[in-house]
């Protein structure tokens, strides 16, 4: 054991002092530091919590020295790491700190003086030397005064800071370190992160490395400076090394470009021109890391010394180091900075790695950390001051005279509220994370709609500013601005078309405004509570209030240009810049008046405007100039009011929009917001929600107000918590539901209740156990009788408020005479995903079990198992029943009786569900349990075993024999390839698992229990076309295998499964777009030798799978009927299943993608569809003709149904609903669905309205009723049919903290239904797409709830878990990431052969020009003799340009376009790059995809209603051709077949398709639903 093992949490007793710990930590100094990727494993840390037992623990076993180091060293678990700075080897040094250490912030955490003590409270499970987290640090000399840290260089550092375990907590409760002050020294430091992108710091002390998390707010200056070098270092690798997508060949230039560009979103920097000469001055820094690396580079990545862009950056910060040393003298003859060398000796010097003495070395550090205080920039780079805590108001009556008269706005468009198109998911959030759009054809107006200034908005968040709304007509940014070289008001984007698509809108209280610029162009932004607005051109009734704002915006253009001219710029005080601005000519746009005195005024009081563009401007010398000094001073001395400024964090109000507009007629939304009609029960369950369990954190909300801190230190750690946070581009894996109390563990100790003298058994055994022992019936407790079958209450040590509740299954006398029962645990309702959503009486069933003691038993017969009688018929009844039962406990807990709980259900987390109680196993008293035989056969899957001749083994509970087929994991052939980095490319490098057949079992040990690891199998090997090339690939069937005569051993454990491979003929062949199946066909031969295919020889008898399915005999039989027959065999058998199929109601059913998929699947038949908006409900008419489609509103149509079967009293509506409902015409009256028609109801509620339910999760019910989720559960309630399926977007389940999704839980359970969830991602179904989806299944509890249908295709997607608990997990499917029986679908395979068309191909029909090449396209294409909706969305003329110049390679996008200006058909002058992506690039992970290409060999984005290149998912550009994808592009990246039909213009188009569930996914749910309903027609 290492010495390093001693921190280990499982040996406390290691140490036995100090001094001999700290000696071997030492030794264990001396190992070497491998160069491996560091991974963070997710395990929670087992922590010593008192210093007192740690040095207890220190004692209890005693390890002398000589023993110890007699061990190996261990190996460091370190990350892949640069160079490191090493401390010089001095003599230990005593510490003492002094009184100037008020720096440190001491926190409630636990504070030991000695490190090592710190370092064992800390210890997780580990091995090797310790690794730790620090957080809250600084690092100081032994004074105690704070040092930078490459001042180690030069002198002893050490740390004082808190403690934590490398390993974070998985739980979101507050982590507890251990504070150690003035520890160390520190004897290096090192830089990691390369490979993941973001840097990470390690300092590290003789005992152990700390990973560099949070300094205190005092030590950030001082650590900012060697963060941000080593962000520098980051992104020099990322743009040299192959491996992470760089080209180690590009010039210096084009590097200082790339880093200027990547880093731009730095706060630190005002440009580029400011980060470039960063970059340079670093660059020896820079230089010496990465030729550490090395050693550590891949195969293909070229080693930095011989990379010329890094050997120039060096070189020339060298060069500019030694200018700057030249020109200094020095006052201390000891210090020489500028040696005064020769050439030669110069070019020696900035060869060699590191030369520098002590001395040189502090200057080196001095100069730079002056450097670095000279350049530090607030993040906010509009800030003029970071000191400045007030902005100066301009007062209106001063600004009049350059406005008109007073008007009012007036539209008769009808808008739609802001709350209502946003959504926020935030109690709290960071206005730079609000969403952006564009607005135009706007106004802004006060509350009396009177037409108001932009420049009575602050420029920055204030507190009580003036209130002020807008409105105008929104679309998605395009990144467009104003050119100030053109008339007023106009924008360079097309906003006359843009804005015939966009939304009108009317805006809430706008809370601040922006003004950039760059060139000729200027960019003006407000924002409100909800988003940003980049702002087009103005409606025309407003347009002479927005000339003044872009005629300051010139002056002050004008100005920064005359001072640029300047040699001096310090020489223009603010009179001789007001002096020449007035002797401006008359044409010049920014001419104000020839009399100086009206010029001051004007740029006076329009000061805050200026300010705010010289505040933007990168240099230094003009942003400080006299000037803006002296127009400061002016502006103060005219006494303004000044408002006080706030942070950037927001609290969103309670209160509704407060807009004019709000109270005006008319006024609209997208989706009309009617409220829901439901029925009672569902009223009920929500309602009583809503009104008795807000959220106390909410209540808070309302009551909190954002305070105003003067503290900047605080404000710069609030700062870096928000930048640490922030975690962008990032997979989350887990869905974490709050609200739920822990469950109780089955291990929990009892307590006796009872002592065993006072128990009998009543009546004589009634049998044994399979151990011998006596089961009995019943038992006397107190004179009270237990009997098998009941539940009971047990007594236990935790002081809970819920009791621990067991059911019966069998009681019986143990072999010591005690008298036992063996009972499930009966969970309560909150301590289960439902959480506080769940009746306080209700429990249930689970198959947790154990054997207790009958003298625990505390309470008798505290549960009853309800058995409610099933279907529409009974609801009624059910309800009447309910509400006696309620009343009744209502009575009890009035009279202070035990509570008596019900038991409905069995919940079984692992399996994310709730199934029927099974009745006919339950409590049978014959000693045997149900859950014990499930944990048996989980223990028996475990079990490995070879049969005696060794012709089959069974693994993981599953039997294979010689000649079976198996799935093999592709990592037992080839190594794993890395994945694409870009969105569309994820699934490059990703394997399907690989064919073999099993020849020979192998087992190296010869003993009576075959042992896994020593089992290994002899396989022959069957190839698939992607192994031989990806053009082959992509013209084969996906089930096409090819034989081969090699044999290969592998181990056992790579086995993953069992598959098929029979004759072609034998395959089955589905109609659908996708394979769920485990069936593959062989015909040829493959030499990997010489790459050739060829037919299989006769000599080589291929022994195929036995059987064929009955598709195939049904191919074979095809057409033989008797001479006279109407309907072939084939036909007869499909139309029986079509009335087997279940009659379903299709709700929210857009153009029908879900239906489609569950016809296709055989299990559904459409009859009945409400969809709200026409052009969709016109689709689905068009592709399900069969069915009766009633586009309107799911409200009106519920409480049709339920006023015309007389059900109007159980039905709650509005009296809009209600007039709406009697004005159906008689033939809409007569189709209408009824209750016992319907076995089947799916659908999608919009979710828009679940993520805009936390706005109202503070205020009333009557906000939650107008979301469409409570009528579509009132449908379910309603017509109680067979089966019943949600879908919605992934985040459904975490909308509103989760409520929405465990209340609709609790609904579906409360109706009696067996239910399931779980989240799919529907690329691993079938499509080229990343789409994750949330479903949740409900079956009736005399139906079989479906499972879950298995992942066919490779798709880069983590498990999709929902936390259910603190230690229970649940995902509806593994990932396919590390393999799958099928290969991803590729854009290729789904889009490749589709003819070429321009930029806004408007064609709707036209020939296909190609045969199907893919599997895929042969599928899709069906019998389709005409390609349909080949039609693109039209780009303006400079989208359409910068589309032309992004490079035709994968994930290429924004950040490809070259950095230049160029000429519009106008005449304009305009940047290629959007302006604004750079500039906020780091906020928005480098807003990654926006003008993105598509990869031939990756997969498409996420579908989008609104595919354009700034939007959303911006990777919308075709690989090859300059144009957004067509409609059926998408249409078939969403699995539609090409007959598929859908209606309206090219926007409801994409609408329609983007809203679709995937009809394969939905295939694949059909398929598992026609299980079920078969199942259960067999049983």
């Amino acid at each position: 054991m290492g010495s390093a093992s001693l921190l280990n949490s499982s040996d406390p007793g290691n140490v036995d002092d100090y001094d001999a710990y700290k000696s071997l930590i030492c030794i264990s100094r001396s190992a070497p530091i491998p160069c491996v990727a560091f991974t963070l494993l997710s395990l929670d840390p087992v922590v010593s919590n008192t210093e007192e037992e740690v040095r207890a623990g220190g004692k209890q076993k005693k390890r002398s020295l000589s023993e110890s180091s007699e061990q190996p060293a261990p190996t460091r678990k370190m990350p892949k790491r640069s160079a490191s700075a090493t401390s010089k080897n001095l003599k230990e040094k005593s510490f003492s700190k002094s009184d100037k250490s008020d720096l440190i912030e001491t926190k409630k955490n636990q504070v030991v003086e000695e490190e090592f003590l710190a370092v064992r409270m800390t210890a997780g499970q580990e091995n090797g030397r310790p690794n730790r987290r620090i957080t809250d640090f600084i690092l100081h000399d032994e004074s105690g005064a704070a040092k930078q840290l490459e001042m180690l260089e030069i002198n002893d550092l050490f740390i004082t800071g808190l403690i934590l375990p490398l390993e974070a907590s998985t739980y979101k409760k507050k982590e507890q370190g251990v504070r150690c002050e003035g520890f160390g020294r520190i004897e290096s430091w090192d830089i990691s992160g390369y490979e993941e992108g973001a840097p990470v710091i390690w300092i590290s002390t003789d005992i152990a490395d700390y990973d560099c998390q949070k300094t205190t707010a005092s030590y950030k200056k001082y650590y900012d400076q060697f963060f941000e070098k080593a962000h520098a270092c980051i992104e020099v690798y990322k743009k040299l090394t192959k491996s992470a997508g760089g080209d180690p060949d590009i010039s210096l230039d084009e590097l200082l470009a790339g880093l200027a560009r990547s880093m731009s979103g730095s706060k630190y920097f005002s440009g580029a021109a400011s980060l470039k000469e960063f970059i340079i001055s670093q660059g020896d820094f820079i230089y010496k890391q990465l030729i550490g690396l090395d050693m550590t580079l891949k195969a293909n990545d070229k080693g930095f010394t011989e990379i010329p862009a890094l050997t120039a950056l060096r070189d020339e910060s060298k060069k500019q180091a030694n200018f700057a040393n030249a020109q200094v003298m020095p006052s201390n003859a000891t210090l020489r900075i500028g040696s005064g060398t020769g050439n030669e000796e110069k070019k020696d010097q900035m060869d060699s790695v590191d030369e520098e003495d002590e001395d040189a070395k502090l200057a080196r550090l001095l100069q730079e950390e002056e450097y670095w205080k000279s350049k530090k920039q607030r993040k906010n780079p509009r800030s003029s001051s970071s000191s400045n805590k007030f902005y100066i108001k301009i007062n209106e009556d001063e600004i009049a005279n350059d406005y008109p008269l007073p008007a009012y706005y007036k539209t008769s468009l009808q808008e739609t509220d802001e709350f209502i198109v946003f959504d926020n998911d935030y109690d709290v959030y960071y206005t730079e994370d609000l969403p952006r759009s564009m607005l135009h054809n706007w106004v802004l107006y006060n509350s009396d709609s009177r037409l108001i200034s932009l420049e009575l908005l602050p420029m920055k968040p204030c507190s009580e500013i003036d209130t002020i709304f807008g409105s105008g007509v929104m679309t998605s940014d395009d990144g467009s601005g104003f050119n100030l070289d053109t008339e007023a008001g106009q924008s360079s984007s097309v906003s006359g078309e843009q804005a015939t698509n966009g939304i009108p809108i009317y805006l809430s209280a706008i809370k601040e405004w922006m003004i950039e610029f760059g060139s000729t162009m200027v960019f003006i932004s407000i924002r409100t509570d909800m988003a940003w607005y980049r702002l087009g051109k103005p409606s025309k009734q407003y347009s002479p209030w927005y000339d003044t704002i872009l005629k300051t915006a010139r002056v002050a253009i004008s100005i920064i240009t005359l001072l640029k001219e300047q040699s001096r710029v310090s020489r223009l005080s603010f009179g001789d810049v007001i002096k020449k601005v007035s002797e401006f000519s008359q044409d010049n746009k920014s001419y104000i008046s020839s009399d100086a005195l009206a010029v001051e005024t004007y740029v006076v009081v329009h000061g805050q405007i200026i300010l705010q563009l010289f505040a933007e401007f990168p240099e230094e010398k003009i942003r400080k100039c006299p000037f803006v000094a002296g127009l400061t001073s002016k502006m103060e001395a005219r006494h303004h009011t000044k408002w006080l400024m706030k942070k950037k964090k927001v609290l969103p109000r309670s209160e509704p929009n407060l807009n004019p507009r709000a109270a005006m007629a008319p006024v609209v939304s997208k989706r009309k917001a009617m409220r829901a009609t439901t029925t009672k029960l569902i009223n009920k369950i929500w309602g009583e929600y809503y009104s008795n369990h807000l959220p106390e954190d909410s209540k808070e909300v309302i009551a909190s107000e954002v305070k105003d801190d003067d503290d900047e230190a605080e404000e710069q750690e609030q700062e870096q918590e928000q930048e640490e946070n922030e975690d962008e581009d990032a997979e989350v894996e887990t869905v974490l539901l709050e609200g739920m109390q822990k469950p109780h563990s089955v291990s929990k100790q009892t307590k006796a209740f009872s002592d065993d003298g006072e128990i009998r058994w009543e009546g004589v055994p009634e049998g044994k156990t399979s151990s011998g022992l006596f089961l009995y019936k019943q038992a006397i407790i107190h004179g009270e009788v237990v009997s098998v079958g009941i539940s009971v209450s047990v007594a236990v040590d935790a002081s809970d408020e819920l009791p621990d509740i067991y059911y019966v299954e069998y009681m019986f006398e143990s072999n010591g005479g005690k008298k036992m029962f063996h009972g499930r645990m009966m969970q309560h309702g909150c301590q289960t995903v439902l959480g506080n959503a769940a009746n306080e009486r209700e429990v249930f069933l689970t198959n947790e079990c154990r054997d207790l003691g009958l003298q625990d038993v505390k309470q008798i017969n505290v549960v009853s198992i309800q058995k409610t009688p099933w279907g529409h018929q009974h609801r009624k009844d059910n309800i009447i029943a309910d509400k006696i039962d309620r009343e009744r406990a209502e009575e009890r807990k009035k009279k202070g009786l035990p509570t008596e709980y019900y038991c409905k259900s069995l919940y079984w987390p692992e399996r994310g569900a709730f199934f029927s109680l099974p009745f006919d196993t339950l409590g049978l008293g014959s000693g045997v349990c149900q859950s014990c035989k499930l944990q048996e056969a989980e223990k028996e899957k475990d079990v490995f075993k070879v049969n005696s001749s060794k012709s089959s083994f069974v693994l993981e509970g599953t039997e294979y024999s010689l000649n079976d087929y198996v799935y093999v994991s592709p990592f037992e052939f080839e190594e794993k390839i890395e994945q694409g980095t870009h969105k569309g490319g994820r699934n490059v490098g990703l394997r399907a698992y690989v064919i073999c057949q099993v020849l020979e079992i192998i087992a190296k040990k010869e003993t009576k229990q075959a042992e896994i690891k020593s089992t290994d199998i002899k396989v022959r090997r069957f190839f698939r076309p992607e192994d031989v090339s990806s053009e082959k690939a992509y013209c084969s069937d996906v089930q096409e295998v090819y034989y081969n005569d090699e044999t290969c051993t592998i181990s056992v454990q790579s086995i993953e499964g069992k598959c098929k491979v029979r004759k072609k003929i034998d395959v089955p062949e589905g109609c659908a777009p996708g394979i769920f199946h485990n069936v593959f066909f062989c015909e040829l031969l493959y030499d990997p030798a010489t790459g050739a295919l060829k037919k299989l020889p006769a000599h080589i008898k291929v022994k195929y799978s036995t059987g064929h399915t009955a598709d195939a005999a049904a191919r074979k039989k095809k057409g033989k009927c008797k001479e006279g027959d109407n309907i072939s065999k084939p036909d007869l058998e499909r139309k029986t299943l079509n009335e087997k199929r279940l009659a379903t109601l299709d709700i929210f059913a857009g153009c029908g993608g879900l239906s489609e998929g569950l016809h296709q699947s055989g299990v559904s038949s459409t009859k009945w569809a409400i969809e709200y908006e026409e052009p969709a409900g016109n689709a689905f008419k068009a592709n399900h003709p069969e069915a009766l489609v009633f586009i309107n509103n799911c409200n009106v149509i519920l409480r049709a149904i339920m006023e015309k079967c007389g059900d109007i009293d159980d039905c709650i509506s509005t009296t809009e609903a209600a007039e709406l409902s009697s004005k159906l015409d008689e033939k809409d009256l007569s189709n209408l669905p009824l209750p016992g028609q319907v076995d089947f109801i799916n659908g999608g509620p919009p979710c828009q309205g679940f993520s805009g339910m936390n706005r109202f999760n503070t205020s009333t019910w009557s906000k939650v009723q107008c979301e469409m989720i409570l009528a579509f559960l009132s449908f379910a309630d309603y017509f109680r049919p067979r089966y019943f399926l949600l879908e919605n977007v992934r985040n459904f389940v975490s909308f509103n903290k989760g409520q929405t999704f465990r209340l609709t839980l609790a609904s579906l359970l409360e109706m009696g239904y067996q239910v399931r969830f779980g989240i799919l991602e529907a690329g691993a179904f079938g499509v080229s797409q990343s789409r994750k989806r949330a479903f949740i299944w409900a079956a009736s509890p005399e139906d079989v709830l479906p499972e879950w249908p298995e992942p066919m295709h490779v798709f880069s997607a983590p498990e999709l878990k929902i936390t259910l608990s603190e230690n229970v997990q649940y995902a509806a499917v593994r990932s396919t990431a590390n393999g799958a029986p099928l290969r991803a679908i590729t854009v290729r395979d789904t889009i490749g052969e589709l003819p070429a068309v321009g930029n806004g191909a408007s064609r709707t029909n036209m020939e296909y020009q190609s045969d199907p090449v893919s599997w895929f396209q042969e599928k899709i294409r069906g019998n389709m003799a005409v390609l349909t909706d080949h039609i693109s969305k039209e780009m303006n003329e400079l989208n359409l340009i910068r589309c032309q110049k992004i490079p035709k390679r994968p994930g290429c996008d924004w950040r490809d376009l070259p950095d230049e200006k160029i000429k519009l058909s106008s005449g304009q002058l305009v940047d290629l790059i959007p302006w604004c992506l750079p500039n906020t690039a780091k906020r928005h992970n480098q807003w990654k995809g926006l003008f993105g290409r598509l990869d031939w060999q990756g997969n498409f984005p996420t579908s989008i209603t609104d595919p354009q290149p700034m939007g959303k998912v911006g990777m919308c550009f075709h690989p090859d051709q300059d144009r957004i994808l067509t409609v059926r592009e998408c249409a078939r990246s969403q699995g539609f077949p090409d007959c598929y039909q859908f209606y309206g213009n090219i926007i409801h188009k994409h609408r329609q398709i983007g809203n679709a569930v995937p009809p394969p996914l939905a295939f694949a749910l059909g398929t598992k639903l026609k299980e079920a309903v078969d199942s259960k027609s067999a049983k």
